[in-house]
């Protein structure tokens, strides 16, 4: 069985991993049960550069094949804000998905409805070596002002998937695992990760 490291220590992020990558033939790491405690400057100006920093660090760091992503959260209205700064975007330190949450809200305040928007996720796979491969996926939807539900993490509460009338909190995990952004991505990466497991047991 081969070890996947998942560069990040975001909980939420976590568990879906673990369900989106659940029936491959890994064993999934964090980096805290590997002993790892880096930090990575999302110096990026794209979610892909971001996640490929994430992912090589974490890789060169421990010797195994890593998978790391970077998303966020585009309201048309703001711009395609908050994008790569999603989990920074508080002018407040140490902020919470709740201060994010509201801080976001406050900006959208004014502007008329409906508040467009989408997420992204990047997801990069880096193998011992160099090897390194890129998948993406999105999201629609929009942010309503009021929050609903009490799963997922980040903007979750107030992102709606008009089709389904319900906010992504609103989901069940296997439901959000076939719709979300990062499930998208995980999708296309799946023949990729399927082939790099073989090659790196």
């Amino acid at each position: 069985m081969t070890n996947l490291l998942l560069a990040s220590n975001n909980l939420g992020k976590l568990r879906e991993f673990h369900a989106l990558l659940d029936g491959l033939d890994v064993k999934l790491l964090t980096p805290k049960q590997v002993g790892l405690s880096i930090k990575v400057e999302e110096i990026g100006e794209t979610y892909a550069e971001n996640a490929a920093l994430k992912a090589s660090a974490y890789c060169e760091a421990s010797g195994l094949l890593t998978l790391a992503d970077d998303s966020g959260l585009e309201v048309d209205i703001l711009g395609g804000l908050p994008g790569i700064y999603s989990a920074r975007f508080s002018p407040i330190e140490h902020a919470t998905d709740a201060d994010r949450r509201k801080y976001l809200l406050e900006k959208l305040y004014g502007n008329p409805r409906p508040w467009t928007a989408h997420f992204h996720c990047t997801v990069v796979m880096t193998a011992p070596g160099g090897e390194t491969h890129y998948s993406t996926g999105e999201c629609q939807g929009e942010i309503i002002p009021e929050e609903r539900g009490t799963g997922g993490f980040g903007y979750d509460p107030i992102f709606l998937l008009s089709s389904l009338g319900r906010t992504m909190a609103e989901l069940e995990m296997g439901e959000k695992n076939r719709l979300s952004h990062r499930a998208r991505a995980v999708s296309a990466a799946l023949s990729t990760l399927t082939k790099l497991i073989r090659e790196y047991p």
